[in-house]
């Protein structure tokens, strides 16, 4: 089974890990898709702390995801064809293109199973709480 997930994965920290943990026991392998930067900065009002190619770079390191992409920058689904997941774990607070992923599903005729994964301490470990503290 290949399990996809997609993010932002921003400033990593053990809420970033336990998904992975997490969507490890969906399927054998695990591959991420890191949000291009102005994808993060039109949904979320603010740009990331770290560039693309270093998030990129700091996900590879911690060998969390079998393999890590950069997301397409205009057609944010377009790398699903590539990937061909079986399931799409979602983090729980990944809100954005739910609706239009699962339209693209229907229009593409793909089955993918979708699964929403549990938070690890959410009041603790998010990025944007770290993103305040840090000195630019």
């Amino acid at each position: 089974m290949r399990v996809l997930l997609f993010g932002t994965f921003d400033i990593l920290h053990p809420g970033h890990q336990s998904l992975f943990q997490q969507a490890h026991h969906y399927g054998k392998t695990v591959v991420a898709v890191i949000a291009r930067d102005n994808t993060v900065k039109k949904l979320k009002k603010h740009s990331p702390y770290f560039t693309e190619k270093q998030r990129l770079k700091n996900l590879q390191k911690t060998n969390w995801a079998n393999k890590v992409f950069l997301g397409d920058k205009k057609k944010y689904f377009k790398i699903i064809k590539k990937i061909k997941p079986d399931i799409i774990c979602l983090g729980y607070d990944q809100k954005f293109f739910i609706k239009d992923l699962r339209q693209m599903m229907v229009e593409w005729g793909l089955k993918i199973k979708i699964i929403r994964l549990s938070s690890f301490h959410p009041k603790k470990y998010k990025s944007s709480k770290y993103a305040r503290y840090k000195i630019h």
